[in-house]
């Protein structure tokens, strides 16, 4: 199912690159009404191959390479229009304020914005039916439990996939007709004898692991599933040495250059906030961080009263300020959490850390929450992108979303996720959803 996927990919990949020199060349035909001459075209397709490459990731900040839920696939057009808006205004800043390569297309970029739009949503919606034609693959689950309902139901709704989940009965009668089954090693009560599977190995059936299934699927850790055997297998709370020094080095390099960037905005925060009631100006936080080491963290302060998550026992009513909300909307209370990164008190990408008392109620609550504090905690993470988060509440079933997703990043932290989780925190960043 890997090689199917990275096959998917690559064909998108492959996909657009065609489809954006397509668009270039219509372009230009519509520009001139006429034939694009070599010359004119190459002159164009230099530059415009720069450009190109910036999509490409553009492209990638947006999800438009990562496997689509049913959702996803229907707010495509969508998603591809906000994309190729970024990327002409990417254009735009490239041709007029780097004008290295003496074109300034203003009309063109324009028509380009809705020649490539319609190019790569009729591609995009091709390549979809095409897909559907592959041979499917029959899925057989010899195993049980939350996590099975929900793949079922993502098959069910997501002919993405190419998958036809079929009776553990007709298992014999597809032996020859691409059949997988799906189990549960930690399960030895399951819904069908293995034994009588057992010849089918001989029968070049492939048996796979319904957790290693769901991880790729749902890129998540299924909470049900946790036991001690599982974190034997799959957590370390040591990374790779070059790993370690990479993220590390990232992390001064990186809160270095934005953290002193980011001292142009500190006067005008701190002039509307004392214009506002005159109160403090930072908050200091106490926060869970790594082995659950107590650390403080600093914000500008959001609230009439400066909260460190005491939020149970306060006899005064606490409450969003006018300067905070704008400061919550647009992030910007989080900037002097860059020196907490310099510091070393927490990681650019890392599980986000939690109040103290939270962590308490949580740890209480869901088994094995403490595992998410075995490397340092992070301004953003995996969680933050694509999982669901209570804000600092005590939801519970929001929090093991959560955990899941920070359990996937703790299995599978490296070097390629954590540029994953920066390019897609650019787009958070510059959206409505909150980190």
């Amino acid at each position: 199912m890997k090689r199917i996927n990275r096959r998917t990919t690559l064909t998108l990949f492959l996909g657009d690159i065609l489809f954006f020199v397509i668009a270039l060349w219509l372009t230009l035909f519509i520009r001139y009404a006429e034939w694009p001459s070599q010359a004119l075209f190459l002159q164009h397709l230099g530059p415009f191959a720069i450009i190109f490459a910036v999509w490409l990731v553009v492209f990638f900040i947006f999800d438009l390479y990562r496997r689509p839920t049913t959702l996803f696939r229907r707010q495509l057009p969508s998603v591809i229009l906000r994309a190729q808006i970024t990327n002409t205004l990417i254009a735009i800043i490239f041709f007029y304020y780097l004008p290295v390569f003496g074109i300034a297309p203003r009309t063109n970029l324009f028509i380009y914005l809705i020649v490539s739009f319609g190019l790569i949503v009729a591609w995009r919606t091709l390549a979809r039916r095409f897909s559907l034609r592959r041979r499917v693959t029959n899925l057989i689950f010899i195993c049980r439990g939350a996590e099975v309902d929900e793949l079922k139901e993502e098959f069910k709704s997501n002919d993405r996939y190419d998958i036809k989940v079929v009776a553990a009965s007709e298992a014999e009668s597809l032996v020859n007709d691409n059949l997988m089954v799906i189990f549960n090693p930690y399960d030895r009560e399951g819904p069908v004898n293995r034994q009588s599977l057992y010849r089918l190995i001989f029968a070049g059936v492939t048996f796979i692991n319904v957790h290693d299934l769901y991880e790729e699927i749902f890129e998540r850790i299924p909470v049900s599933i946790l036991d001690e055997q599982w974190f034997i297998e799959n957590i370390s709370s040591r990374g790779a040495v070059t790993y370690d020094l990479f993220k590390r080095a990232m992390d001064i390099a990186v809160s270095l250059v934005l953290g002193l960037i980011s001292l142009v905005f500190y006067p005008f925060i701190i002039l509307a906030i004392k214009i506002e009631d005159g109160n403090e100006i930072f908050t200091h936080q106490n926060r869970a961080g790594r082995n659950n080491q107590i650390i403080q963290v600093v914000k500008f302060r959001t609230m009439l009263f400066t909260d460190n998550g005491d939020w149970q026992n306060q006899d005064k009513v606490n409450r969003v300020t006018k300067v905070g909300n704008f400061l919550r909307r647009t992030r910007l209370d989080e900037l002097p959490q860059l020196w907490n990164v310099l510091r070393g008190d927490v990681s650019l990408i890392g599980p986000r850390p939690e109040f103290p008392k939270a962590v308490e109620h949580y740890a209480d609550k869901i088994p094995y929450y403490n595992i998410r504090h075995l490397i340092k905690p992070g301004l953003s993470g995996w969680a933050q992108i694509y999982g669901e988060h209570p804000h600092h509440g005590l939801e519970i079933e929001t929090t093991q979303n959560k955990l899941s997703h920070d359990l996937y990043y703790v299995k599978h932290r490296g070097i390629i996720l954590d540029i994953i989780i920066g390019l897609k925190t650019i787009r958070t960043l510059l959206s409505r959803s909150g980190i």
